[in-house]
C-alpha cells in the first residue's frame, strides 16, 4: 500500500509509504489519502491526525514519471485536488510531521496541514520554477501567508529551499526537533489538542483558518456563529462544570 492509516485513542496517523520513490505523489497515493481523510473526518473518536512519510524525505512532490506519461490527472482526487489533500474540506486538525525534505508538491501537502513539525535535517522548497512550473497546489500563494512575502517570494522565483531552522523563525513549523524524536513531538502535539473540547476545537480552527482571507467584518460574524453553535452543546455545560468542580473534563464531542 502506499498510504498507510492507523489510530491510537484519539489520534489518527497518516503515512506515505513509497520511499523508492521519495515518496512522490501518484494515483495511489492521492487516493490512498483521501481515503485515510475520510475514515479519520468520519469517525468521531478521532481528534487529531498526523501525516508523515516513510523512510529520509517527507514527500518530493509530484511522480514525475506519472507526468512524463500524460497521467497528472491521476495525482488529484474531485475532493481533495493534489494528493487528495491540498483542497480538501476538513472540519479536524491535521499536524504534518517532516521526517525529510518537503519539496514542491510535498511543502505544498505540509503547507495544506494545520500545524507543522520538523527534523532538523528537514527543508521546504518550491523548485518549480527551475522546471518551467509554478507551485499552483497551492505553493504561490500560501508560502506567502506561511513564511511572509519577502522569503516566499525569493523561494518562488529561484527555486531555492529553507532549511527547517529558517521555517520556524519565520513561523511557518511549530518545532523543530531531532529525527528520533519527531513523531513523539507530533503525538505530543497531537495529545494536547486532543485534550481540548474537540468541537471548541473544530469551530477555532475554521475561524482561524480564514483570518488572512476575510476581512473583519465577515470574522466577527463567524466568531459569533461559531460560539453560537457551541452554546447548544453538551461540552459548553461540561467545560465551567468541570473547572468548578476542580476535576477534568470529559468531553463528549456533544
Amino acid at each position: 500500500m502506499a498510504v498507510h492509516y492507523r489510530t491510537d485513542g484519539h489520534l489518527a496517523v497518516i503515512t506515505i509509504d513509497r520511499p523508492e520513490a521519495r515518496n512522490a505523489v501518484n494515483k495511489a497515493v492521492a487516493d490512498g489519502i483521501e481515503a485515510a481523510l475520510d475514515r479519520y473526518e468520519g469517525d468521531d473518536a478521532l481528534r487529531a491526525a498526523i501525516v508523515t512519510g516513510t523512510g529520509a524525505v517527507f514527500s518530493a512532490g509530484a511522480d514525475l514519471k506519472e507526468i512524463a506519461a500524460g497521467n497528472m490527472q491521476a495525482l488529484f482526487t474531485e475532493r481533495g485536488g493534489f494528493a487528495g489533500l491540498v483542497r480538501r474540506e476538513r472540519t479536524k486538525p491535521l499536524i504534518a510531521a517532516v521526517n525529510g525534505a518537503a519539496l514542491a508538491g510535498g511543502c505544498e501537502i505540509a503547507l495544506a496541514c494545520d500545524l507543522v513539525v520538523a527534523a532538523e535535517a528537514a527543508v521546504f522548497g518550491v523548485p518549480e520554477a527551475k522546471r518551467s512550473l509554478i507551485a499552483a497546489a497551492g505553493g504561490v500563494f500560501r508560502l506567502p501567508r506561511a513564511v511572509g512575502r519577502a522569503t516566499a517570494m525569493e523561494m518562488i522565483m529561484t527555486g531555492d529551499p529553507i532549511t527547517a531552522e529558517r521555517a520556524y523563525q519565520l513561523g511557518f513549523l511549530n518545532a523543530v526537533v531531532p529525527p528520533a524524536q519527531l513523531m513523539q513531538a507530533a503525538e505530543a502535539l497531537a495529545g494536547r489538542i486532543a485534550a481540548a473540547a474537540p468541537l471548541a476545537v473544530q469551530e477555532g480552527r475554521r475561524i482561524a483558518a480564514q483570518a488572512l482571507t476575510e476581512d473583519d467584518e465577515t470574522l466577527w460574524r463567524l466568531s459569533a456563529e461559531g460560539i453560537g453553535r457551541l452554546a447548544q452543546t453538551e461540552d459548553f455545560q461540561e467545560g465551567p462544570r468541570a473547572f468548578v468542580e476542580k476535576r477534568a473534563p470529559v468531553w463528549k464531542g456533544r
